[in-house]
C-alpha cells in the first residue's frame, strides 16, 4: 500500500530558522472560531543563532499547568545573546499554547493533550497540526532536544532531571551525559508507563538526543524550583558546545524506576492522606497512603501499599483522588 503523501503544514513561522542574531516571533497557526472567523493561534518562539554548530529545541508547557520550563524559558529568550552561542538555539516557552494560556494539562480548544499526539497530522485538531509541525519541521533541525516538564495540578515530583533507557547505547549515553550535566539535585533513568504518541519518543525515534525534566508540581512554581530549571538549561546548552560558559552542576542522586511496580494506583475515589513525603524511603508493603470513602462517616479507608522499596519520587497532589489516579511513584537509588 502506497504511503499517503502529508500536505504541508498550517502553520507559517514569522521567524528564519537560518538567519543568523536573535529573532522573536511566531508560530502562526489559522484557527477559524466564533470570535474570530479568520482567527490563529500565535505561538511565540524565539531563534538565536551564530554561524555553524549544533542545534538545540528547548520547549516547556508540553502540558499547559507546568511552569518551571515556561519560566526558565521565556527568562532565556529575552536575555539570550548570538555572540554567546555557536550553533543554534530554538526555544518554544509554551509548547501547547492553548493549554497554557488556559492552564490546564489538555488544551480547552480540542482537549489534545500534546504529549499524546505525536507524530499529529496537518489535517487534524489544533493539538494534533502542532504535533505535525513539530514532527516535521522542528524536530528535524534539532541536535539535541530540553523538554521541561512538572506534576502540574494532579502530581508532585523530586525535582529530576530524567531520559530513558534506549535500545541504541550510543544515543542513551549521550543523553544520560546531559541529564549529568543538567545537574538537578535528582536525575532518574526513567520509565513511562505509555510511551505511545509521546514528544519523546519522536524524537528519540529520530535519534536525537532526548532529556526531560519532572520539577515539583501541584500546578505551580517554586523560587527553588524555577532556579533549578533556570540553571539546568543553561548547562544543557554549555555542555552541548552551544553556549559559552562553564557547566556549574551540583551534587545529583541518581533514581532508576526498574518497572511498573514502581507506580501504585487508586482503586476506588475518597478522600486521600499520605503517610510517607516525598524523598521518603519505603519498604515493599509499606502503606503509602489511605483513601477515604466521603459518602458516609465510619467506613474503612482503602490502603494503598507499595510494590516494592524505594524513595517516595511523586505523589498524588490533590487532597481527593479518583478511582485509576496514579497515588505514588516510587524509585530506587543507583550506587
Amino acid at each position: 500500500m502506497p504511503e499517503r503523501t502529508l500536505r504541508p503544514s498550517p502553520i507559517s513561522p514569522t521567524v528564519d530558522f537560518s538567519a543568523d542574531g536573535v529573532q522573536h516571533g511566531f508560530l502562526r497557526l489559522p484557527y477559524s472560531r466564533d470570535d474570530s472567523a479568520w482567527g490563529s493561534v500565535m505561538i511565540p518562539v524565539t531563534v538565536v543563532k551564530n554561524g555553524e554548530g549544533p542545534t538545540a529545541l528547548l520547549t516547556g508547557g508540553n502540558h499547559g499547568d507546568e511552569y518551571e520550563g515556561p519560566i526558565a524559558l521565556f527568562d532565556l529568550a529575552r536575555t539570550l545573546k548570538a555572540e554567546n552561542v555557536t550553533g543554534r538555539v530554538i526555544i518554544v516557552p509554551a509548547m501547547n499554547y492553548p493549554a497554557f494560556l488556559s492552564g490546564t494539562r489538555t488544551s480547552q480548544i480540542d482537549k489534545g493533550n500534546m504529549n499524546r499526539s505525536f507524530p499529529g497530522s496537518p489535517d487534524g485538531t489544533v493539538t494534533q497540526k502542532i504535533a505535525d509541525y513539530f514532527q516535521r519541521t522542528l524536530l528535524p533541525l534539532a541536535d539535541i532536544v530540553l523538554d521541561f516538564h512538572s506534576g502540574g495540578k494532579t502530581l508532585d515530583f523530586l525535582p529530576f532531571c530524567a531520559a530513558h533507557i534506549l535500545p541504541d547505547k550510543v544515543q542513551e549515553a549521550k543523553a544520560f551525559d546531559l541529564v549529568r550535566a543538567f545537574g538537578a539535585p535528582w536525575s532518574m533513568k526513567m520509565l513511562e508507563i505509555d510511551a505511545v504518541g509521546m514528544y519523546d519518543t519522536a524524537a528519540e525515534d529520530m535519534g536525537k538526543i532526548f532529556i526531560t525534566t519532572e520539577l515539583g508540581g501541584g500546578g505551580t512554581a517554586t523560587a527553588k524550583s524555577a532556579a533549578i530549571a533556570r540553571k539546568g538549561v543553561a548547562n544543557v546548552l554549555k555542555a552541548a558546545d552551544i553556549l559559552k560558559g562553564t557547566v556549574e552542576t551540583g551534587q545529583t542522586t541518581w533514581l532508576d524506576m526498574p518497572d511498573g511496580n514502581c507506580f501504585s494506583f487508586a482503586e476506588d475515589g475518597g478522600l486521600i492522606e499520605p503517610l510517607f513525603d516525598l524523598g521518603d524511603e519505603l519498604k515493599n508493603g509499606d502503606i503509602v497512603a489511605r483513601i477515604y470513602p466521603v459518602g458516609r462517616t465510619g467506613a474503612q479507608p482503602l490502603e494503598v501499599k507499595a510494590k516494592m522499596g524505594g524513595i517516595l519520587t511523586a505523589r498524588h497532589f490533590p487532597g481527593l483522588v479518583k478511582s485509576g489516579d496514579c497515588v505514588s511513584v516510587l524509585a530506587t537509588v543507583v550506587a
